[in-house]
């Protein structure tokens, strides 16, 4: 006798949910998924390829956006996302006030665009970089502040929150939970390079702003007042006398704009234009607020008396970035000996004496090591009394214990190197911000 199969009730409701699933394909990337496919790794484009930081795809895909202070001077990056994938691309524009630069991609793949809903006190954010070099890590925290101005100088007012950032997340986005931008990841609080629970990111609608007018060529560098100034507080005014209110001028630079609308040091600058000062930080958003204008207006307050001083606003106003003379520039040398990159050796090809401060010493030649190969080539093939290096110098080495290892010796390097740092095993980059 033969039994067939019984199908439930149960089983054939689940049928058709079974069915679906089977043809609807893959699920949809999560959103944090997503956003992980936008993230880039930056180094240098030479052969040094020294860790910068973080950036992202943005809006169209057109081009990554970072932080000035990751790019500095650099013309051309290289940017690695999470698949492996590396393209040398360019840096096309750079604001190092508010500290954002645009670098143009290929990456054929959409980027993050800024969120709909305003940032909200306690929103769960994530944040994406590369913290201590260690590449592609999200972390998870909270909005703690809004609208913080961290710099004095800088009209930008934050995000403040608590997801984990170390150097190296410098560029890196912050989201929401649905993956939508909020911000780009840009400092940490003051006195330690470390990560301790206070982490500021450009707001994305600031960032949206400086962005657009960057690619645009429509956004002006701040100009530079050329002045030191302090508020005026309790104490400051009872000393001089007067309110507690307004900025006492410390120091004026000549042929700044202060400078010459007549602004001098023991002033008190109750008013940039239209706007009223009460913290340094003021001053930063009255000077971009009066940027659309042909003049600046200082009311000040000089011996008692209230004045209002004028000066010109230059056609093409000075920016932060503070360009170094090439022609005075000392050249760079062409080509080292064994010497000049101060190796002495010995008998049997050993290291003799290693000067001081050298490139070889820097590199971690030792005094007794053995020099084994050149370049990969061996000894025989090279004659060390005489040989020039234009390019830096590949040596294997044998210390007096037997033990035999690689050292690269380049006296063209930067001398922005990285050490290692802790036990992770990763890299501590030398960065401006964080």
């Amino acid at each position: 006798m033969s039994h067939r199969p019984r199908l439930t009730l149960r089983a054939l409701a689940l049928f058709p949910l079974a069915l679906a699933l089977f043809t609807a394909g893959p699920a949809p990337a999560e959103p944090l998924d997503q956003v992980m496919a936008t993230i880039f790794t930056v180094h240098t484009a030479d052969d040094e390829d020294r860790f910068l930081g973080s950036a992202f795809l943005w809006g169209d895909g057109a081009v990554a956006v970072t932080n000035a202070h990751v790019v500095a001077n650099a013309t051309e990056v290289r940017l690695t996302d999470a698949t492996g994938h590396e393209e040398i691309a360019t840096v096309i524009a750079s604001d190092p006030t508010r500290d954002v630069a645009v670098i143009s991609v290929k990456s054929g793949r959409v980027g993050l665009t800024p969120s709909t809903e305003a940032p909200r006190l306690g929103a769960e954010v994530w944040a994406f970089g590369a913290p201590l070099g260690v590449a592609f890590t999200v972390t998870e925290g909270r909005i703690s502040a809004l609208h913080r101005q961290v710099e004095a100088a800088v009209p930008i007012r934050m995000i403040q929150h608590d997801a984990a950032v170390n150097p190296g997340s410098s560029g890196g986005p912050l989201v929401d939970d649905a993956g939508a931008l909020v911000g780009m990841n840009s400092q940490i609080a003051d006195g330690s390079r470390m990560f301790v629970g206070i982490a500021y990111a450009i707001a994305a609608d600031d960032l949206s702003r400086i962005v657009t007018g960057l690619i645009a060529e429509t956004l002006p560098p701040l100009p530079q007042l050329g002045m030191i100034v302090r508020p005026v507080d309790r104490q400051l005014a009872a000393a001089l006398g007067i309110s507690a209110t307004g900025l006492l001028v410390d120091q004026v630079r000549q042929g700044d704009l202060a400078d010459r609308a007549g602004v001098k040091p023991g002033d008190v600058v109750l008013a940039l234009g239209d706007a009223a000062l009460t913290q340094p930080g003021d001053l930063a958003f009255a000077l971009e607020a009066a940027q659309s204008g042909t003049s600046l207006d200082f009311t000040i307050l000089r011996a008692g008396s209230v004045l209002v001083l004028m000066t010109e606003l230059d056609a093409e106003p000075q920016s932060a970035l503070t360009l170094r003379d090439v022609a005075s520039a000392p050249a760079r040398i062409a080509s080292y000996t064994l010497a000049t990159l101060g190796l002495t050796l010995g008998s049997q090809d050993r290291i003799a004496a290693i000067t001081e401060n050298s490139p070889a010493l820097f590199a971690g030649v030792a005094r007794g090591d053995r020099i084994l190969m050149l370049n990969g080539q061996p000894l025989t093939a090279v004659d060390l009394s005489t040989a020039r290096f234009d390019a830096p110098v590949l040596l294997l080495l044998q210390d007096t214990a037997g033990t035999t290892r690689h050292v690269l010796i380049d006296p063209w390097a930067t001398g922005k190197t990285i050490r290692p740092v802790g036990g992770a095993n990763v890299l501590d980059p030398n960065v401006v911000l964080f």
